[in-house]
């Protein structure tokens, strides 16, 4: 009896030790990555999701949000426009951001582009108008977060970052100090969040343990793909971190718009794979959301 509740007691702590953030990111910018997105939401394939409000696609994502106020949805906030047929623009007054606009009147295709020309009062005008666009739109998001990390990349864009989460009281992307955190970010924002993080602990800010965005790093093929996801999984240390996903299920328009189309559609098929869900369950990882591990964190 004694080995059995000692057992029992292990799996328990081990469980609640290991928390993940299963996060799909992207939302809106397609059909094909809303439908796929929706799908896992809605059955437990992943705990999160953040939406990029220019993109064409939000109306839809919007009208399930409003239907769906209980998930776990946050805003991904977007500063560029990477690819190459696929562009969308400011929502702010473009007399008002004209730092954010490239010669063909879209978002800057690059972070370095980005962070070159705007400046720390374009990026915080764009950024409000895409939080008031997802409020006009009955969006309940429940955290912000950065599409291609580009507010990591000043440390002034940082605290517009910083400035927003504690107007609308809701938590920002935050990642512990570790030696990824240290390689993910210029010097200057890593030097810049090394001296806030005092202050983060006094006032226990939530930060992730980790962010896994290179998990499997770009391989388009499916099963080695499954493999590197699989092996992300086995080895999740203790603690509380994020693992992002792009899903979008395989068809012409996302073909046209992205090169990752295979590694979309990778990530959609390997996380909706019962194989997937079982490791998961086997692991004793707790699938949260930002609701979870952050519902009180108004800075």
């Amino acid at each position: 009896m004694r080995v059995f509740i000692a057992f029992v007691f292990v799996s328990v702590c081990c469980a609640a030790d290991r928390r993940l953030i299963l996060h799909a990111d992207d939302l809106g910018f397609s059909h094909a990555a809303n439908r796929a997105s929706i799908e896992m939401l809605e059955k437990g394939f992943v705990s999160s999701a953040s939406i990029m409000m220019p993109c064409p696609w939000v109306p839809e994502i919007a009208a399930w949000a409003r239907q769906h106020p209980e998930k776990d949805l946050g805003l991904h906030l977007t500063l560029t426009s990477e690819w190459r047929t696929l562009r969308w623009a400011p929502l702010a007054p473009r007399d008002k951001v004209p730092g954010l606009l490239d010669p063909d009147g879209y978002m800057w295709r690059s972070v370095e582009e980005a962070a070159r020309h705007a400046t720390p009062l374009e990026v915080e005008i764009e950024l409000r108008a895409q939080i008031e666009k997802a409020k006009t739109m009955g969006i309940a998001f429940t955290h912000l977060d950065t599409h291609m990390g580009t507010l990591y990349a000043r440390p002034d864009y940082f605290a517009v970052f910083e400035k927003l989460g504690r107007e609308y009281g809701v938590p920002i992307l935050r990642v512990k100090p570790s030696e990824s955190a240290r390689r993910s970010a210029p010097k200057p924002t890593v030097d810049y969040l090394l001296s806030l993080e005092p202050k983060y602990q006094q006032e226990g800010t939530f930060r992730l343990d980790s962010l896994l965005t290179d998990a499997a790093a770009g391989e388009k093929d499916y099963a080695r793909r499954r493999e590197l996801y699989h092996k992300s999984l086995r080895e999740l240390p203790e603690g509380t971190h994020m693992l992002i996903l792009h899903p979008a299920i395989m068809e012409e328009e996302l073909k046209a718009a992205t090169n990752s189309a295979v590694q979309r559609d990778g990530d959609y098929r390997i996380f909706s794979d019962p194989a997937t869900v079982r490791l998961i369950k086997d692991q004793g990882i707790e699938l949260v959301g930002w609701k979870d591990v952050a519902p009180g964190n108004k800075r």
